[in-house]
């Protein structure tokens, strides 16, 4: 239920802050996919965390 919820805030919050651009990326009306993952870090320092999602490649 919480990442129901936070999917449907955040999806509001992106469609009226970049109209432009969610437009684009929606499939159809829906922005994020039905399904979700959560992981763990495994205790991993937080810097190790944040150089590993600055690293990972963009879609394209």
């Amino acid at each position: 239920k919480l990442v129901n919820s936070l999917k449907g805030f955040s999806s509001r919050f992106l469609r009226a802050e970049y109209p432009g651009r969610t437009s684009r990326i929606c499939m159809g009306s829906v922005f994020w996919a039905p399904s979700y993952f959560a992981g763990s870090c495994g205790g991993a320092p937080l810097s190790i965390v944040k150089e590993y999602i600055e690293n990972q490649q963009r879609p394209v």
